[in-house]
């Protein structure tokens, strides 16, 4: 499988839930050794939530938490405190992302962990940054995404299902991950440079908002020029002061919108996104079977075409009403036109090529049997990361106390005191 570059990196993992895992699981899957600290006879509430197979780890739980550790700690007991102790003396990072004050109250401030470890890096999700108004406000997926901005800039403008949308996609969750993911990787370099650790921490409201600087880009020039003519309102509605939801058009300066292919009306993820780009234009009027369109003044600019690029739109529909959609984009590709398929998850689950490089993996768990799941998105040419499954709650508690001195009566003397 290659070298793996985050070997030799011990990770505590106090985190539970989507953000904090799926940064941990990254980690892991590059080689770090993530050691996932759980409550005794529970651990991660996603273990139980939405579960498919009664009394069995659920998907939520085994899709965050692979390639990682188990081990089950009762902090609130001195001999669990002591445990921990020993772990952060022995240990290179912990991230959890429990609610303010949650660690303080542990015994276990900044300034303790310090003492223990000088070169320690403790790493953080939160809902809002340190100091700010909402610092005490559970933070989950959705409140995230309407904290950070892309709630009020998805969705339509107008009509019966206007208002702020959130998206399906982790843009608070993972997301917040991966960028702590980021803190931490830029942190421990820093570490090798003075020696010291320090804290790193990831706002979700933060992480959101740093995933829609295009929108804020759009708040700018909305507030200099009054409009915005790459978004469907321009130029026949008005705009107010603030950035308008824009339905489905392309965001970037270049129009952009969701298209009918043949079976829309019994597949609803029979479309296309097509896009008009300004490069593009003149191989979209030849594979339309639009060839006046090359030379008539209402369509040879960008600005011409924008009064009327809903109407531009229609029409390319009409030309898809007889293609699937995987025969509109093979007809487009040939064109060099910017478009995707609208894909489902289980066209995805089930793509070979994703298959193939990696991007969807099947997964041995001892006790569902093989899963699918969602493997790295960062390719590299001298890794291939080998994705394990997620453990049993609990499974390396004995393991991981033999790697920090434990003797198997201590050991057992910890079980009998349930602290572990």
């Amino acid at each position: 499988m290659g070298n793996k570059p985050l070997k030799g990196i011990k990770i505590i993992d106090f985190t539970h839930v989507q953000a904090g895992p799926a940064c941990t699981q990254m980690l892991a899957w590059f080689g770090a050794d993530v050691i996932k600290v759980e409550r005794p006879g529970s651990g991660d509430v996603t273990r139980r939530q939405l579960r498919d197979i009664p009394d069995v780890d659920a998907l939520y739980f085994t899709m965050l938490n692979s390639n990682k550790r188990s081990l089950t700690l009762d902090t609130k007991q001195p001999e669990g405190k002591a445990v921990l102790e020993k772990m952060i003396k022995e240990s290179d990072v912990m991230v959890e992302n429990f609610g303010p004050g949650a660690l303080d109250r542990m015994g276990f401030t900044w300034e303790r962990i310090q003492e223990i470890n000088p070169r320690m890096i403790l790493a953080s999700v939160k809902g809002f940054s340190e100091g700010h108004e909402y610092e005490d406000l559970k933070t989950y997926e959705n409140v995230a995404q309407c904290a950070g901005g892309a709630a009020s800039t998805t969705g339509w403008w107008k009509g019966e299902q206007s208002g702020p949308l959130v998206s399906s996609a982790a843009l608070g969750d993972t997301n917040t991950g991966m960028h702590l993911a980021i803190g931490i990787l830029t942190a421990y370099i820093g570490r090798q440079q003075t020696g010291k650790g320090q804290k790193v921490a990831v706002a979700m409201q933060d992480a959101v908002l740093n995933l829609c600087r295009v929108k804020m880009r759009d708040q700018l020039r909305l507030d200099k020029m009054g409009y915005l003519e790459e978004y469907p309102q321009y130029p026949h509605e008005s705009f107010s002061d603030v950035v308008p939801r824009g339905g489905n058009a392309g965001g970037g300066g270049q129009p952009g919108w969701i298209l009918k292919c043949k079976g829309w009306e019994t597949d609803g993820n029979a479309y296309i996104y097509f896009t008009v780009q300004d490069l593009a234009w003149t191989p979209i009027c030849d594979a339309i079977g639009k060839p006046e369109w090359k030379t008539d003044p209402a369509y040879t600019t960008p600005k011409a075409r924008q009064p009327h690029i809903m109407d531009i739109f229609g029409t390319i529909e009409e030309w898809l009403k007889d293609k699937t959609k995987f025969e509109a984009v093979d007809i487009l590709r040939k064109f060099d036109i910017p478009c995707s398929p609208v894909f489902s998850m289980k066209e995805l689950l089930h793509d070979k090529s994703l298959r193939a490089s990696g991007s969807i993996v099947e997964v041995p768990h001892k006790e569902r049997g093989s899963y699918w799941t969602v493997g790295s998105p960062i390719k590299f040419s001298d890794l291939k990361p080998e994705i394990t499954a997620s453990p049993l709650l609990g499974e390396h508690t004995d393991e991981v106390l033999a790697e920090l001195g434990y003797s198997k009566d201590k050991i057992a003397a910890l079980h009998t005191a349930k602290a572990v």
